[in-house]
């Protein structure tokens, strides 16, 4: 059970913090609502370029991991679809240093023109380097497209292509942190060693007299139910045949997520797994397979991805993917392999809940979907899950007509 409390400044920041007096860290999150579906289908890119920006100096630093590192800390940040989250793990004497940093960014990030171009070739350069460049790296652009028609999911969070970083204009990106990078848009969470009251008196005093802005509340036309089966076959330079299968599934908020997230676990979960030891083991089709979720906030996918031994044509290795899907939907799970795939998501919960980062970024994460409490109930969650609702969101996801079949076939 992780405890905590929660506050919200006069300006909207929603402050939380966990004390956890075993360790000598403090962890410091800071998660933005904005992510790449807030961007415009013509301007993609954006939140992750903003990402990188946010390291490029603000009003009173002018070099951000400087100070951290001096403060024997250090820090990162990721960018996906929904979120774009800041973090700082340092030790506990020192933690007003982060948020000394952290406010200051949000306050006043210097955004000139040197430092935009600089981030913006970086940017590109990533884009080349693990998209365009990589084997493979077309894949999330490919499933994306195919499976969003309308939702901004259909691209991912590197962006659609390189040109819209390349022809973006700074006063695009000043606009972008303007509307976005605002406290009453922001969550922040603490954890470690620090003092509830002292916590909450630091946030108050580094981030309290920022302004707040107005916060535009987007919504997103839903996806209408996919009715065809979709497949896609690919020549490129790849090493080896690949075949991604690609079904709808719930949001992060419903029950069936966490049917889906035990799926995923029974078919690739280890050694043990179905796929692992069916397919991959005992017929000796695959060199490698994997079944895994998004896990996005709106509606996200359900994946398997696998990779044919070279004497295996893939029509035969999708043939045996979806015979175990079906045997998955018609036969009732047993209750011993039910519980062994519990015990083990239980087990990496358990253990995440030891690292002061994890449940900062949890917090965050929790309460920005709207229930902070469910840090405390994913364990019953999945406990919760049943043989019959396996085979109750089997039966309804893993059907042709909710499936995108992407094959990617190297070149002759």
């Amino acid at each position: 059970m992780i405890s905590y409390e929660r506050r919200v400044l006069s300006n909207g920041l929603r402050v939380i913090v966990h004390e956890d007096k075993s360790t000598p860290l403090v962890a410091i999150n800071i998660l933005y609502n904005v992510g790449s579906k807030n961007e415009e289908p013509n301007k993609t890119g954006f939140a992750h370029l903003f990402e990188h920006l946010m390291f490029s100096g603000s009003e009173n630093v002018s070099d951000f991991d400087d100070p951290i590192q001096k403060a024997g800390g250090e820090s990162n940040a990721f960018t996906n679809n929904d979120i774009t989250n800041f973090y700082e793990i340092l030790p506990a004497e020192n933690f007003e240093t982060a948020l000394w940093l952290e406010s200051d960014r949000m306050r006043s990030l210097v955004c000139g023109k040197k430092e935009f171009e600089i981030q913006q070739k970086v940017v590109i350069e990533e884009f080349k380097e693990t998209t365009l460049n990589q084997p493979y790296g077309q894949v999330w652009h490919d499933v994306s497209a195919a499976a969003y028609k309308k939702h901004p999911y259909r691209w991912p969070t590197i962006g659609l292509i390189p040109e819209h970083i390349e022809k973006a204009q700074l006063k695009d990106v000043q606009k972008f942190y303007k509307k976005y990078y605002l406290p009453n848009n922001a969550i922040l969470s603490i954890s470690g060693n620090i003092e509830i009251e002292k916590a909450f008196e630091s946030a108050e005093k580094w981030f309290g007299d920022i302004e707040a802005g107005e916060v535009i509340t987007k919504t997103w036309e839903a996806e209408e139910p996919q009715t065809e089966f979709q497949q896609i076959i690919k020549e490129a330079n790849v090493p080896l045949k690949s075949i991604y299968l690609n079904f709808h599934m719930g949001d992060r908020s419903s029950f069936d997520f966490y049917v889906c997230d035990v799926i995923s676990d029974i078919l690739s979960g280890g050694r043990s797994s179905r796929f692992y030891q069916r397919l991959l083991k005992d017929q000796e089709l695959f060199s490698y397979i994997d079944a895994y979720i998004t896990g996005t906030v709106d509606p996200g996918l359900f994946l398997i991805e696998a990779k044919p031994q070279d004497q295996i044509d893939t029509s035969e290795a999708i043939d045996a993917i979806w015979n175990e899907l079906e045997i998955l939907k018609s036969e009732p799970l047993s209750e011993e392999e039910l519980e062994k795939v519990k015990n083990k998501i239980e087990s990496a919960l358990v253990f995440s809940e030891v690292n002061n980062l994890n449940k900062a970024i949890n917090l965050g994460y929790y309460e920005m979907i709207g229930d902070i409490s469910l840090i405390n109930k994913q364990s019953d969650l999945y406990r919760s899950v049943t043989a019959a609702d396996i085979q109750r969101v089997a039966s309804n996801m893993f059907i042709k007509s909710n499936c995108t079949e992407l094959i990617y076939l190297p070149k002759v």
